[in-house]
């Protein structure tokens, strides 16, 4: 008995050692992904230190913003917000049809499934300002082409989120329906729906709230919204007015953000 004791604490304790190696291991390669990634990007706070006085200098000449300013953002603060909520109800129009198949447990086949996975890897794979580019040069200047560009690029994302929430919905009521001879619309309407819809109705006020942020920002490439003048008042070295810009455009993300998780909060307790 005192020899298998022995030998137990024996094989414990090389499990111990071979754990902490196993651990130390671990921390190395980490240490080293991260040197790597650094030595690539080229960080360097040094660097930094040295560019803090014209960060500093550039900050001080946006003071005090020029509040007068405001005024001329009304509309493309508007315009901002009606391009996110386009953008995002296109991205739910495309979304649907292709969350169904790039589902596994309802998807008629793995090919299909592998393909639509793909379609909605590529899609919310190429940036919106990119996007944006694209359709600039396709339809022309304004907010339409920063509309196109968010509603593909959210149609990847929301259609990944609804193929996985599709995925974890319990089986039952899908077995039960496709006992009695019900057919596919059948049972995503009766089987599926019910299950999904407060968690897609939630995912959709986070990609409204995503894209509003996004379409500050696409004005930058000729896609309409208020990023138009931010970058119009930084080339024309109006710093004062790019100050208005940015916290109207921070009043405007807050509040989205605020009137979202409301929601959001509300739905989520409704569902419960």
């Amino acid at each position: 008995m005192m020899a298998w004791g022995n030998f137990r604490l024996l094989l414990g304790s090389q499990g111990a050692r071979s754990g902490t190696l196993q651990r130390l291991a671990t921390a190395a390669l980490a240490i080293a992904i991260l040197w790597w990634a650094a030595i690539g990007s080229q960080i360097s706070f040094v660097e930094l230190a040295k560019g803090a006085p014209w960060m500093a200098d550039f900050i001080g000449r946006m003071f005090p913003p020029n509040w007068e300013f405001a005024a001329k953002l009304v509309k493309p603060a508007v315009e901002t917000v009606q391009i996110a909520i386009w953008g995002t109800l296109f991205g739910v129009i495309l979304a649907v049809p292709v969350c169904f198949l790039a589902a596994r447990n309802i998807s008629p086949n793995l090919a299909v499934f592998h393909f639509m996975r793909q379609v909605l890897n590529i899609a919310r794979g190429i940036n919106e300002i990119i996007l944006a580019l694209i359709f600039v040069a396709a339809v022309g200047l304004g907010p339409f082409p920063g509309v196109l560009a968010l509603a593909l690029h959210g149609a990847g994302m929301l259609g990944k989120f609804f193929a996985e929430s599709i995925e974890e919905i319990d089986q039952g009521p899908i077995e039960a329906l496709r006992s009695t001879g019900a057919g596919p619309i059948q049972i995503i309407i009766f089987g599926v729906m019910p299950q999904v819809i407060t968690a897609w109705i939630a995912v959709i006020l986070y990609r409204f709230e995503t894209n509003l942020r996004q379409a500050t920002v696409l004005g930058m490439v000729g896609a309409g919204g208020i990023g138009f003048e931010l970058v119009g008042s930084m080339k024309l070295f109006q710093y004062q007015d790019t100050a208005t810009c940015i916290l109207v455009i921070v009043v405007m993300v807050m509040t989205a953000d605020f009137v979202s998780s409301r929601l959001r909060a509300r739905i989520q307790q409704g569902g419960q």
